[in-house]
């Protein structure tokens, strides 16, 4: 499932994070509507996506949402990935760079120092402690629409290594976080950068994990300044 705003370049292409959809990306899309046209995607199995037959790993489903590209997007794009879309945004640059003008990782994950189901979920709920209620209330949404098979979605997020294919990745690239983002540590976003051949890393002041969908007046600014400079 897709949903487009505005025209013309670039073309922005958001791809949400675990246990969530499209809808939560409405802030952002408000704020780059207007420099480009914007498509959000429900991934397989998520928003209003219907579930595949069986849980596709990152690289599957950075296979899919090529695909999509190269059928209903055409020309290269920013490929904007949050979270676990951050992974899958990777892939899609590692293995179909043909779709991809550049890339933007925002909130990165998984950090290897967090590679474990109680890691992971420790670092994500003491973030989103002090988020927003409407922060908290879509991502309630979305989780409980992500279906029983969570679990298994959120395996197949934990052993993708996007550490292996950095070097893969030519697109220049962007890695944004909320400088107060407990689940994507500053360090781990730097290993990031360094392993890309053409990364950057900002921060989003005063945000933590969901920095693009709370308030992403900041996030879409740093969007809009990296687009144009490629």
């Amino acid at each position: 499932m897709a949903e487009r705003h505005g025209s013309g370049s670039p073309r922005y292409v958001l791809i949400h994070g675990i246990g969530m959809g499209r809808s939560v990306f409405s802030d952002l899309v408000s704020q780059l509507d207007g420099s480009g046209e914007v498509i959000s995607i429900d991934l397989p199995g998520y928003g209003e996506a219907p579930e595949p037959p069986r849980v596709l790993t990152m690289e599957r489903t950075a296979d899919l949402v090529a695909a999509f590209l190269r059928a209903r997007v055409g020309a290269p794009a920013v490929i904007i990935g949050h979270s676990m879309g951050a992974q899958v945004a990777l892939e899609i640059g590692a293995r179909h760079p043909e779709t991809v003008s550049g890339l933007v990782l925002v909130g990165p994950t998984v950090d290897p120092a967090a590679r474990t189901a109680p890691r992971q979920l420790s670092r994500l709920l003491r973030d989103i402690a002090v988020e927003s209620p409407k922060v908290i209330a879509l991502g309630a949404r979305e989780y409980v629409r992500a279906g029983p098979r969570l679990r298994l979605k959120f395996r197949a997020m934990l052993v993708h290594r996007p550490e292996d294919v950095l070097a893969e990745v030519a697109a220049p690239t962007l890695v944004l976080r909320g400088e107060d983002d407990l689940v994507t540590p500053r360090a781990w976003c730097r290993t990031i950068v360094d392993g890309l051949p053409d990364g950057r890393l900002a921060e989003v002041p005063g945000h933590g994990h969901e920095a693009m969908i709370r308030d992403a007046a900041a996030a879409a600014a740093l969007i809009r300044e990296f687009a144009r400079d490629h």
